[in-house]
């Protein structure tokens, strides 16, 4: 065994992995097909599925293409993730006074999107072997003032959506699915995003799809699909006057330039699944031989693992060094990495200190404050994951078999030699 790369030895990887965001002559042929064009927004209010007639623009096409993809009526495309999950709340009903309960191993806008829509972000803790929201746990989070529950598919890995709608469809509370890491994911009750009442996507650059910005909201309900389409539209109402607007809404259009990108990237999508699937689910059988190495785990009702990010739990006592350490020599050995979320969402300022009323936003305050901090006795495994937790892009997923190799040679190596590291 070489020395390790952190010592000054050679690298396990000598080159890099593929990089993202992946594109080609598809997407080339596509965005200048819109600058000739001279149409480069929809400038239509109309919207619809598969059902929904033909497309009169990009946008359109997409919103079209994504809703058939998943066997959805409706596709509403818009400017953000972000904003997609303030759509679907707001098209629910959900208002101030109300509570979204949200996990709190997530991106910050799971829980910030309750709140610029008034309601209040209640943190459920999440299962240890896929870090995704238990509903074992989800009775007691909920109240009389529970009004939607936002189950995030983290990573790519189904949510237990069967065990959470059976607890939110005898009382009525609208389930949400935050899918920003679900593209191409899928049980056996359907995609990812078209199992709950209303799925979410993010087309941020990291994103498994991208073009650079956007997000998208998917729905069967017409009534929610119509009021997400009013809201993106500034409030207006499909079929009457231009200048006649229903409701306090936005601009959150989502642009022919965005859109012409992710008809292209949707038609690689199922390559690319099947790519981060292999590469994944053979990580997975490797590092499970390596002490102190937990790969994540894949719930029997998974079909697609989207693998937005391949994750492990790190034992620190068992592999034999820290994992702040651990993450110096893999990269060191030429492997992307992290540690992902150094907190969970309830330990930022934004929570501690209730920073969210005032400032110009349209929120009510409780008339006390919310303590945030309550959630750190209740959600040991979100504590436990922002520890434990290492993170590789899923970029590094598309590379060739014998490059994944390297993956685990690497830690491997590092487990090996990790005698010659102290921390």
């Amino acid at each position: 065994m070489s020395k390790l790369a952190i010592l000054g030895g050679p690298a396990t990887r000598q080159k890099p992995f593929p990089a993202w965001p992946i594109y080609d002559e598809g997407e080339e042929r596509a965005l200048l097909e819109v600058l000739r064009s001279g149409q480069w927004w929809s400038g239509s209010l109309s919207y619809g599925g598969p059902s929904g007639g033909g497309a009169e623009s990009k946008s359109q096409e997409f919103e079209q293409a994504f809703a058939a993809f998943h066997g959805v009526r409706f596709g509403l495309a818009c400017a953000t993730g972000t904003a997609a999950l303030e759509l679907a709340l707001k098209a629910a009903g959900v208002g101030p006074g109300d509570e979204v309960i949200v996990p709190p191993y997530t991106f910050l806008a799971t829980a910030s999107a309750p709140l610029l829509v008034g309601a209040i972000p209640v943190f459920c803790d999440i299962e240890p072997g896929t870090l995704n929201l238990d509903p074992a746990r989800l009775l007691e989070a909920i109240t009389p003032r529970t009004k939607a529950i936002i189950p995030v598919h983290f990573a790519g890995v189904a949510a237990d959506m069967e065990g959470i709608l059976a607890i939110a469809r005898p009382r009525g509370i609208f389930v949400l699915e935050d899918a920003a890491h679900g593209h191409g994911g899928g049980t056996r009750a359907g995609r990812l995003g078209a199992l709950g009442d209303a799925g979410t996507f993010s087309f941020q650059a990291s994103k498994n799809m991208t073009s650079g910005e956007g997000g998208l909201v998917l729905t069967d309900n017409a009534e929610v699909a119509e009021l997400c389409n009013s809201y993106i539209w500034a409030g207006r109402k499909v079929g009457r006057p231009w200048y006649e607007h229903y409701r306090l809404g936005w601009n959150y259009r989502i642009t022919e330039f965005q859109s012409a990108i992710l008809l292209q990237q949707l038609k690689r999508l199922p390559e690319q699944t099947a790519r981060r699937m292999r590469s994944g689910y053979w990580l997975n059988e490797r590092l499970a031989q390596v002490p102190g190495i937990e790969p994540m785990a894949v719930p029997e009702w998974v079909t697609e693992h989207a693998f937005h990010l391949y994750i492990f739990r790190f034992d620190a006592e068992a592999f034999g060094m820290s994992r702040e350490r651990f993450l110096e020599a893999l990269q060191a050995e030429g492997i992307p990495c992290s540690g992902g979320y150094s907190q969970p969402l309830y330990r930022n300022p934004l929570f501690v200190e209730n920073n969210f009323w005032g400032n110009g936003a349209p929120l009510t305050p409780p008339g006390e404050k919310i303590d945030y901090l309550r959630f750190v006795e209740q959600c040991p495994v979100s504590e436990r994951a922002c520890r434990e937790a290492v993170w590789i892009e899923h970029r590094v997923l598309l590379a060739e078999p014998e490059e994944i190799a390297d993956i685990a040679r690497a830690i491997e190596k590092i487990y090996f030699c990790r005698g010659d590291l102290r921390d």
